[in-house]
């Protein structure tokens, strides 16, 4: 038995000329966390619209357990939503406004009490349900959004984009708040996200969409570690692209080592190489001058330092952590040396 919550299958959406999505297969399982990520114009935001139902889709249709939703009205699918601006009603009290999807559906005023209670101890806000909104910070506001969205205990969670407005530390805690009322909820949720680490830190899934297609859809580990191509790998984390040539031998040549490619790619293939910036190791330069470049920026972050280096008219970004290596400056030549095991190579596009 599939455990498929929401299928969607050959979902295409224009504006006039311009397509926004080009037919999108999804299965999203039964309480699981997805990210909808990519660049600004990718179509996410319209992905997440259609499954609302805010947009009808061109063509192509959405199951929800195993039925044809595609012309149901919004309000008849039984989602909780929560955007960017919140939306919360500000002549309304929070008890007021974490009832109203309730209200809605002619819930009794004890049920309505009882879920508004339930919810606020779960957010850990039990004593401001008579508040107004506006008596509320921002991380406040968010949290009671949140309660309202799965006060009517919905089919589907969907969120576009909630945390952008908070400042990075309240952004954080919110992360993984938001992350532990999934769990413990339960709920099928998708978000819409640009922030690459929202999106590694909350996600079973990661659906990346660049031009309006699914470019991977994988656990995080799986994107960040063997991306499906090099949009990808250009978008998730610090990744270098270097583009290079395969030689006679089905080797490629990086940072002066020789890479076997097994026979992926036959000799005089243009290739990309994708290599994080984690996963090159930095040396003071021997006298082979083999890989070297010059540091030409440094910068201490903390937890970890970054340099970026000029090799071969490129400039490779490099991070390592503080404890470890010299602590190398502009003006250092240096030779590197990458993890043959973690370069990705795709065909130059």
């Amino acid at each position: 038995m599939t455990n498929t919550h929401l299928n969607i299958e050959a979902v295409s959406k224009s504006f006039g000329a311009v397509t926004a999505l080009n037919n999108i297969d999804l299965k999203i399982e039964r309480g699981s966390f997805v990210c909808l990520l990519g660049p600004s114009g990718c179509g996410k935001t319209t992905l997440l619209r259609i499954i609302a139902g805010f947009e009808k889709p061109t063509s192509g249709r959405l199951l929800l357990d195993g039925t044809d939703i595609s012309e149901v009205a919004p309000h008849k699918r039984g989602f909780g939503m929560v955007f960017q601006s919140l939306a919360l009603f500000p002549h309304m009290s929070v008890a007021q406004n974490i009832a109203y999807g309730l209200k809605l559906r002619k819930a009794s005023a004890l049920e309505q009490r009882e879920r508004v209670e339930e919810l606020l101890n779960v957010i850990e806000l039990p004593h401001i349900a008579d508040r107004a909104v506006s008596e509320l910070s921002g991380g406040q506001r968010q949290r009671v959004a949140i309660a309202r969205a799965l006060a009517i205990q919905p089919k589907l969670f969907l969120l576009d984009e909630p945390l952008s407005a908070l400042d990075a530390k309240l952004r954080d805690n919110m992360q993984i708040e938001l992350r532990r009322l999934q769990q413990k909820f339960g709920v099928t949720t998708v978000l819409v996200t640009h922030d690459q680490t929202e999106a590694m830190m909350l996600a079973d899934e990661l659906v990346v969409l660049d031009h309006g297609i699914v470019q991977q859809a994988a656990t995080p580990t799986e994107v960040y570690r063997t991306p499906a191509n090099s949009l990808v790998a250009d978008f998730i984390g610090a990744a270098n692209l270097v583009h290079a040539e395969v030689d006679g031998e089905e080797k490629l040549k990086l940072f002066g080592q020789m890479l076997d490619l097994g026979n992926k790619f036959p000799s005089g293939t243009k290739v990309c190489a994708a290599v994080r910036a984690e996963d090159i190791e930095l040396n003071r330069a021997d006298m082979s001058g083999r890989g070297t470049g010059t540091i030409v920026f440094a910068r201490d972050l903390g937890a970890f330092q970054e340099w970026l280096v000029s090799v071969d008219g490129q400039e490779i970004r490099v991070r390592g952590t503080t404890a470890i290596g010299p602590n190398f400056q502009a003006g250092d030549i240096v030779s590197l040396k990458a993890d043959p095991a973690r370069v990705s190579v795709f065909p130059a596009q």
